[in-house]
């Protein structure tokens, strides 16, 4: 599917072609897609072949001959909370050429939607390189909500597994888990690749858009240092969860062992009292009150024991 947008006057129009100055939304492109963004705006097949392969890492390629500039934007996606791994991160291409500013990504980009509801009043598509900072700011600030939501879960989990003797809630935990490893290697090479355009000087023309560079490396800075805060605090909570599954699920067994041991106790009586030999009090009118009797006192004298013993 592809899209084209233009701002004027603080709104974002949507348009049937391309023009200079507009922006060009590319979700999973059919073959004839690709063929009109090759011919049409002369975009190389392998910049769309790296925005569409789920395993590319963040980079930033100037060509000078050509023109263009290729940035490969690793952005947080939520695939729901029945999934393995409930949020996950894919590329993002950002192809700046002939004038216009391309978007490549497999999937509806949650990052652009801010973009495309009018968030950024003073956003021009027209001013290229600030457009890309809007995404970077956008994508650093998802990763931030992702997050939040993350601590939300787990803490939701956390007080589950203060009583669970099943590892259901761990698995639930592991799934997060996994998920923080993928955006924590997703920001590292995106800060990699913001330090690396802050280098090259290609968004100082402006002192607006030094000063939104500055905010888009803080808030992923701080999205690093969230991401590394939890995993770490998932990580201990995980082992600590674990012995307390443990330890929980000993507690059951042992109230079983004592309950079986109780109820045995009346058993073992009454079936000495069922064998056909001869036995005490057999001729006794109150033979079968003093059995009762014999059988609730080992047992009150059990329950007691292990009551002062802390086994029940």
């Amino acid at each position: 599917m592809i899209r084209f947008y233009k701002s004027n006057e603080g709104e974002l129009l949507c348009l049937d072609d391309v023009v200079t100055g507009c922006w060009v939304n590319v979700v999973d492109p059919t073959p004839d897609e690709i063929t009109f963004l090759t011919e049409r705006l002369e975009i190389p097949p392998d910049l769309i072949s790296y925005s569409l392969d789920l395993d590319e890492m963040a980079r930033i390629e100037r060509e000078e001959q050509d023109g263009h500039t290729f940035i490969l934007l690793r952005i947080p996606r939520f695939q729901g909370e029945n999934t393995d791994i409930p949020y996950t991160t894919v590329p993002l291409g950002i192809i700046i050429i002939n004038g216009v500013v391309v978007t490549i990504c497999r999937y509806e980009a949650d990052v652009l939607k801010p973009l495309l509801n009018g968030k950024y009043r003073r956003m021009r598509t027209g001013k290229r390189y600030r457009f890309v900072l809007y995404i970077f700011l956008e994508a650093a600030q998802h990763y931030l909500a992702y997050l939040r939501a993350i601590n939300k879960t787990v803490e939701a989990v956390e007080d589950q597994l203060q009583k669970s003797t099943r590892n259901r809630e761990v698995l639930e935990l592991l799934k997060f888990q996994k998920s923080l490893t993928y955006f924590a290697t997703a920001l590292r090479s995106n800060e990699v690749m913001m330090e690396r355009v802050q280098r090259m000087k290609l968004f100082n023309q402006y002192e607006e858009d030094a000063d939104l560079l500055e905010d888009v490396l803080t808030e992923n800075q701080q999205a690093i240092q969230m991401t590394s805060i939890a995993t770490n605090i998932l990580s201990g909570m995980m082992d600590a969860f674990a012995s307390i599954i443990s330890n929980n699920l000993n507690a059951v067994m042992k109230v079983l062992a004592t309950l079986t041991i109780l109820l045995n106790l009346p058993i073992l009586v009454s079936s000495f009292y069922g064998m056909n030999v001869g036995l005490p009090f057999q001729e006794h009118p109150l033979a079968f009150a003093i059995v009762l009797w014999l059988s609730l006192s080992l047992t009150f004298v059990a329950t007691y024991i292990f009551y002062r013993r802390d086994w029940f």
